[in-house]
């Protein structure tokens, strides 16, 4: 009897999770595998839209931002009756294996699928944050890197012009990976991240004395996840004598067309993904650490605690921060 294989994207998208998706049933078809997409996420599974995948639905996806199969917010699976229809919905189409492309939030859902339902499920990291652990790169990441590394070298020209200071609050509830890359990558003169504590009284003094040193500008990274930017701002006022602005990026960080990197590294952890689950090995998320491709179990996945050390690159961005 021929295996059946569904997917589904999760949570917040991604830049990669098309590249992701195309990679899976295309590699999931050759192990023999009859390829299902889901529609919305758990809401989706909850509400039976699920339907066959060929061919057609994943030719020329690869280089688009989103996701095609849509994803949405599900509260009603939190709650066990609700997993139970959505689980029944799955295995009245004899879908055994699950691919579920997003962060924690949608490990916590496919782990219950696994442990209270028997699902064979693999969970692919997608999600701009980078903040999942037992991976060293999250599918999103790099892309929406770029695209903040690009409105920080736009803003840096009018901070210039005008002399301002300029704070650029970008996405990281719980983790400041947007902010910490950005601030090496693109040359911030400061950084506020919620995994470390952020005076306002330093950074005030590390700005006034880059105008000391005769610098013109001075553009700060702020994590989401610290607070709300214009607070921040008011905060700061009372230190600093410069004119200063926020600008606020938003959901422009989400979108766009994946990087070439996020497309291989989605194309090589969907390989990994069926991998896996044609060995019969599940309940485990597929990542990359030192360039490899390893699992972790799914409960390691949703782990606060155990997430990446950064304090050696925080010290740099201070470093090349003066």
């Amino acid at each position: 009897m021929e295996k059946k294989l569904a997917i589904l994207t999760s949570g917040g998208d991604a830049p990669g999770m098309n590249a992701a998706i195309r990679a899976t049933a295309k590699i999931a078809e050759s192990y023999g595998f009859e390829v299902y997409g889901i529609r919305r996420g758990y809401l989706g599974m909850l509400n039976d839209e699920i339907f066959p995948i060929t061919g057609r639905f994943v030719s020329g996806i690869i280089d688009k931002g989103g996701t095609v199969l849509l994803t949405a917010r599900c509260e009603e699976f939190k709650q066990a009756r609700f997993r139970e229809i959505a689980a029944n919905n799955l295995k009245k189409k004899g879908i055994e294996y699950l691919v579920v492309i997003g962060g924690d939030g949608s490990y916590r859902g496919a782990n219950l699928l696994y442990k209270e339902h028997g699902i064979k499920v693999v969970g692919i990291p997608g999600t701009i944050d980078n903040d999942i652990c037992g991976t060293d790169f999250t599918l999103g990441f790099d892309t929406c890197l770029n695209t903040i590394l690009d409105a920080m070298s736009k803003i840096r020209d009018t901070a210039t012009s005008h002399e301002r200071t300029i704070l650029i609050q970008v996405m990281g509830r719980r983790a400041g990976d947007l902010a910490l890359h950005a601030c090496i990558a693109g040359g911030g003169d400061g950084i506020m991240i919620p995994e470390m504590d952020n005076p306002i009284e330093m950074l005030a003094l590390q700005l006034k004395e880059r105008r000391k040193n005769g610098k013109l500008h001075d553009i700060v990274l702020v994590a989401e996840g610290v607070g709300n930017v214009f607070e921040i701002e008011e905060k700061l006022r009372g230190h600093i004598n410069s004119e200063i602005r926020s600008v606020v990026l938003g959901h422009i960080q989400r979108g766009g067309t994946p990087s070439g990197r996020d497309r291989v590294l989605a194309s090589r952890m969907a390989a990994k993904a069926v991998e896996v689950l044609s060995k019969g090995e599940a309940g485990v998320m597929v990542g990359i650490e030192k360039n490899e491709m390893v699992t972790h179990t799914l409960e390691k996945a949703c782990s606060v605690e155990k997430r990446k050390s950064i304090e050696k690159d925080y010290e740099l961005a201070l470093l090349l921060s003066k």
